[in-house]
Order: C-alpha cells, then sequence, then structure tokens
C-alpha cells in the first residue's frame, strides 16, 4: 500500500511539474509577441543618443524601453544587456531574442542591439530613427556579433 501511495505521488509531482513547465513555455511566448507589438507601435520614432522615451531613442535606450513595457529589466547598455541570457545560434533565432551588433569604428565587441522579430528581420533604434532591418543586408550581415535568448 505504501508504494501504491509513493507511486500516486511521484504520478502526481510530474503530472503538476508538466503543466507547470506548459505554462510558463507558453506565458513566455505571449509575452514575446507582446513585446514585438510594443516595439512595432514605435516604428518611426526618431533617434536621439542616450534617449530612452518615445521622444527619442538610442538602440540600447529602444530595447530596454520595450522590454520594460512587458515587465522585463534589462541593463541599460548593450555590452550589459550581451552579459545576460543564453547565446542562440543565428539559424536559431525566435522572436524576442536579442540581436548585437559591432557598429563602432573606435571600439571592438557589442555597440548595438536590436530585437529579431521572426523573418530574418530585426527591429531597432538606428539613426534613422525606429525601423525594421532584414539580418541579410550587406551592412547588418558583416556587423553580427551573436544572439541571446532571455
Amino acid at each position: 500500500m505504501k508504494k501504491w501511495y509513493s507511486l500516486l505521488f511521484v504520478s502526481m509531482i510530474v503530472l503538476f511539474s508538466s503543466f507547470f513547465v506548459s505554462t510558463s513555455n507558453s506565458d513566455a511566448a505571449a509575452n514575446k509577441a507582446r513585446l514585438i507589438i510594443e516595439a512595432k507601435k514605435l516604428i518611426g520614432t526618431p533617434y536621439r543618443y542616450g534617449g530612452t522615451t518615445p521622444k527619442g531613442f538610442d538602440c540600447s535606450g529602444f530595447v530596454y524601453y520595450t522590454h520594460k513595457k512587458v515587465g522585463v529589466t534589462l541593463p541599460r547598455t548593450s555590452r550589459e544587456m550581451y552579459k545576460k541570457g543564453t547565446y542562440v545560434n543565428k539559424s536559431q533565432l525566435q522572436p524576442g531574442d536579442l540581436v548585437f551588433f559591432d557598429t563602432s569604428k573606435q571600439t571592438k565587441g557589442v555597440s548595438h542591439v536590436a530585437i529579431y522579430i521572426g523573418n530574418n528581420q530585426v527591429i531597432h533604434a538606428v539613426s534613422r530613427g525606429v525601423k525594421i532591418d532584414s539580418l541579410n543586408s550587406s551592412y547588418w550581415k558583416t556587423k553580427y556579433i551573436g544572439a541571446k535568448r532571455l
């Protein structure tokens, strides 16, 4: 009898833990979808060095702001953001992943961050403001450093 209760107890733990894992995965997917919706609302917002509001964004300010809108707190700079999350291979990118680039002429390393939105596209704040670009463009393809999943 004791063995039967132990088996039942273990079965219940497995059943409930799998429920919570799938729920958290679906919550994460919904959060990523909300993130991209919030980001797309800001297309056309002007670029402003150091900007973190819809009056104007720099690249990391844009990523910081959009994540904060969906309840995720990130560091303020692209270099610090690159230290967070789990590395993702370019072929495994999913919407909501952060994509990092080296765009600086002065220093090597991470100097730009964007949000992957699917179909090999990112949304980010560049000198022309918040816009969508292709990772396949001749410029961004050569500047790519890596990607992280939060």
